[in-house]
């Protein structure tokens, strides 16, 4: 199988790799991680609000999410939110998404539901004594939360958080499914091409290891300074 191995193929395909597919994937990566983390974290203070409708809402919102396979929620957004939409607006056309629309949104609502269980473990694991001290001395809750408990959760769950990151740029991949051309749709579309499937899975797989790999050591040397300063 390796001895007609054609390294040439991946050479002259790096640019459209590193350039088209990799931007995508890293830029995706990215804006659901910002746009999850933020969504997350409004999540997880409604699972521990003292208001009964709002921790129901958002704890049936995060456990839907997490019985849900990824690319049927990529799927469902994707093919029918459009026809939801037509339906709510009564138009008798269904609504232009898009497709790096329909994968943001749907990698954002999705990794949310995660975010907002690392946020929530995060900000129960914040002493109750700081909150009681900042209403001691006038602060409202939402002065509280900003200035008290989120930024000790954000530095406790800082190295949880970007391991979630890292899943998420592998789950990235699924967006082959609505034809999007993330860092394996571009080898794929290459292999397909030149019929050289080997060569450019390999060097895919290989590409996947040594980004997640590397941001992983990152993650655990990050994990042990936060450690020493708490």
């Amino acid at each position: 199988m390796f001895n007609n191995f054609d390294f040439d193929v991946i050479a002259r395909s790096l640019p459209y790799l590193f350039l088209e597919g990799m931007r995508f994937t890293l830029l995706l990566t990215a804006l659901a991680t910002i746009g999850g983390i933020a969504l997350g974290t409004l999540l997880a203070m409604m699972r521990l609000s003292s208001i009964k409708l709002l921790s129901t809402v958002a704890g049936g919102y995060v456990n839907l999410m997490r019985s849900l396979p990824l690319i049927l929620v990529i799927f469902w957004f994707y093919f029918l939110v459009p026809y939801i939409g037509a339906w709510v607006v009564g138009s008798d056309q269904p609504i232009a998404v898009g497709a790096f629309a329909s994968a943001l949104i749907t990698f954002t609502i999705f990794e949310a539901a995660y975010f907002s269980e690392i946020m929530r473990a995060g900000i129960q694991s914040i002493p109750r004594g700081q909150a009681a001290a900042g209403y001691a001395i006038g602060l409202s809750y939402p002065q509280v939360m900003a200035n008290v408990i989120l930024p000790q959760a954000f530095r406790n769950m800082l190295p949880v958080m970007l391991t979630q990151t890292i899943i998420l740029f592998q789950d990235t991949s699924l967006v082959y499914v609505i034809s999007l051309t993330d860092f394996l749709g571009a080898a794929s579309k290459v292999a397909q091409r030149d019929g050289r499937l080997v060569e450019m899975y390999i060097f895919a797989a290989l590409v996947y290891f040594a980004v997640s790999f590397v941001a992983s050591r990152l993650v655990k040397r990050l994990e042990a300074r936060t450690a020493i300063i708490r």
